[in-house]
């Protein structure tokens, strides 16, 4: 018997992550004594700030190792609650809320419930690799909406409205974005979300890097924009990226509470709560202020000057500069090979790792995440200029 015949047929259809190939196949080359600059892994480098490992170590002493509720502890929904009102202007009850082993997985549970069989979501392109097959899994179709680089890779209500069919229940937008590092104005997401709302459709809104913007870029969560349009937004977010947490799983959303109950009985059959000790760390990052989080920023925004800067500097190499998150999606068309074959032959030459463009909707282009060390960045893009200039 085949494989084909062994496997659910959503489960086989579903690619390995094109990130973690590469990330991987760096860390081989890197065992074999190779030196490598790696710009794959999409977490921060930092160390989790003390006081929220010190909290979770707390928690740990204190016996907190038993089974969280299903949708969170009631201390952390409450908290991010208090955070959405604060932070964002965002009204949600804790009940509204639920808490998972991480972002992603907060994605997947809501499309799990959102989705039903043969509905349509909308994603702009470039997307984050993730949401298409969570989509499909769930036994809803991703529509793709290739978005121009002249336009700052951003979707604009007559391309989302060009899309929309009787079969869309759903469009999705990432602000900031991965992989473009993409940021939203104001006015932009609400003529997205205006026009969303006027044809019934809800709004998965992935706010995950809101926190990391830089030269002034401001964040707006689109549930804030109208009471209309926040009935209908389902917001994503999460503490890996924001606060160096991305080993720890947890990430959470909040929603219409129809939504969120349904989550947290799909969740009590699937994982359980997500993990106790850590929710008190998480509690911790909430209380303790942003002041760790704005360092890391500061870093952040060092290494996007000098990697925008190298890589522009590049003949043949173009690029929007992101205002947000940590990744950067050059063009390299120009060189005559596909994202994947520039990629692998970039490894193998080069010792560089970047993530091909194809999964991301985008095979014009390659991604680079700057959650890495200067010298990483300096090292690659000689090697990069190298390169490129064979080609």
């Amino acid at each position: 018997m085949g494989n084909s015949e062994i496997i659910n047929e959503r489960v086989g259809a579903i690619a390995p992550s094109a990130t973690l190939a590469i990330a991987s196949r760096a860390k081989v080359m890197k065992a074999e004594g190779k030196e490598v600059f790696s710009f794959a892994a999409g977490e921060p480098d930092f160390d989790t700030p003390e006081h929220i490992k010190a909290a979770a170590v707390r928690a740990l002493e204190a016996g907190e190792t038993k089974y969280a509720p299903a949708p969170g502890l009631p201390a952390l929904r409450g908290a991010i609650a208090q955070k959405l009102k604060k932070d964002n202007g965002l009204d949600y009850e804790p009940d509204q809320i639920v808490v998972s082993n991480g972002g992603k997985h907060s994605l997947f549970n809501i499309f799990m419930a959102l989705c039903r069989e043969g509905e349509e979501v909308i994603i702009p392109a470039p997307f984050w690799l993730s949401y298409p097959n969570m989509i499909n899994i769930a036994g809803g179709v991703p529509v793709s909406v290739s978005c121009s680089e002249d336009n700052g890779f951003k979707m604009t209500p007559g391309e989302l409205e060009a899309a929309i069919t009787d079969k869309t229940k759903a469009v999705l937008i990432n602000s900031p974005s991965n992989p473009v590092g993409v940021v939203y104005e104001e006015e932009e997401l609400r003529a997205l979300a205006e026009m969303a709302v006027g044809k019934g459709l809800y709004i998965v809104s992935d706010e995950m890097y809101e926190k990391i913007r830089y030269d002034g870029a401001t964040h707006t969560s689109v549930g804030s924009l109208s009471p209309e349009i926040f009935e209908k937004t389902i917001t994503a977010n999460g503490f890996s990226k924001t606060y160096a947490m991305t080993g720890w799983r947890l990430g959470y959303f909040a929603a219409p509470l129809e939504i969120a109950n349904a989550v947290s009985a799909f969740q009590s059959h699937s994982t359980s709560g997500a993990n106790t000790f850590a929710q008190f760390g998480a509690l911790a990052a909430l209380e303790g202020g942003d002041d760790c989080v704005k360092e890391m920023v500061a870093a952040f925004a060092k290494r996007r000057s000098v990697l925008y800067d190298g890589l522009v500097g590049i003949e043949g190499i173009t690029c929007v500069k992101p205002m947000g998150a940590f990744y950067m999606l050059p063009n390299i068309s120009s060189f005559g090979l596909g994202s994947v074959a520039f990629a692998q032959r970039l490894l193998e030459e080069e010792s560089v790792g970047v993530v091909p463009g194809a999964p991301f909707g985008a095979d014009a282009n390659v991604r680079l995440s700057y959650a890495c060390s200067m010298d990483n960045i300096r090292g690659g893009l000689e090697r990069i200029a190298r390169f490129v200039s064979r080609l």
